[in-house]
């Protein structure tokens, strides 16, 4: 008769913030139940880090440059068997927490798809849902990449069934912002790569943008917000291709 006691695998989360005094406590508490936390903070100018102080976490502060190298540097004192990314803005529910430890103890995978849903106009928009790689056997993984970085990892990847809470947009200024952020990263990322852009790239492409998020990943099932969602999406890869143009062109 085996005697060998089983052995619970260990998890280390990682939450990269910079002012974020709005949420920080809510995501930690919905984390609690990790081995390890991380918070990789970029000098946040409000109370960020003294509410992150209230619970068991490690804190480090690294002067931004860009969202890959901050969290490979999380990465570097993790602990756990497994890593699961968390932003700021985003929570673990009862349910996606008991899912991600039996999945742990028991894995098909060294790495999962976990699925967000978009929360927009006070509601969350199931149909326009995105599903990202957060959960990773902590085995040589890295992030490459300024904006949408990727991880990079071992082994085959699975699907988680329940959501990730994720407060994506707090109104349709912060969205636009946020679109013309990214849209400068990717911009530039863009022109250093020597890829072109064109007018038939700002007719073409975020047409294709609307058609893909409204159509083909069923958008217009969540109503008006589908369709806001949808046309910010589109004007997100409208304004990339104007700032390539500017960029080339001198003009940024």
């Amino acid at each position: 008769m085996n005697s060998s006691k089983f052995i619970m695998s260990t998890i280390t989360v990682i939450i990269p913030t910079q002012n974020e005094a709005n949420y920080i406590f809510d995501c930690l508490h919905s984390v609690s139940f990790a081995n390890q936390i991380i918070v990789i903070d970029s000098f946040s100018s409000d109370d960020t880090i003294s509410i992150a102080k209230q619970f068991d976490c490690e804190i480090i502060q690294r002067e931004f440059d860009n969202f890959s190298n901050q969290k490979n540097e999380a990465i570097k004192i993790a602990k756990g068997d497994w890593i699961l990314f968390v932003d700021a803005d985003e929570r673990v529910t009862e349910k996606l927490k008991n899912e991600i430890t039996k999945t742990i103890n028991n894995p098909k995978n060294n790495a999962y798809k976990i699925r967000f849903p978009h929360y927009y106009m006070n509601r969350f928009l199931y149909h326009t849902e995105n599903k990202v790689i957060r959960l990773v056997k902590n085995d040589s993984i890295y992030f490459k990449g300024e904006v949408h970085e990727k991880l990079i990892h071992k082994g085959t990847v699975g699907l988680l069934s329940n959501f990730m809470i994720h407060y994506t947009y707090k109104g349709l200024f912060h969205y636009i912002k946020k679109k013309n952020s990214y849209a400068w990263f990717q911009a530039k990322m863009e022109v250093e790569r020597n890829k072109k852009a064109s007018y038939f790239h700002l007719i073409f492409k975020p047409f294709y943008r609307f058609f893909h998020t409204y159509i083909i990943r069923k958008g217009f099932l969540d109503g008006i917000p589908g369709l806001a969602v949808a046309t910010i999406d589109a004007y997100g890869v409208f304004s990339r291709y104007v700032k390539m143009l500017l960029i080339k062109k001198g003009l940024e």
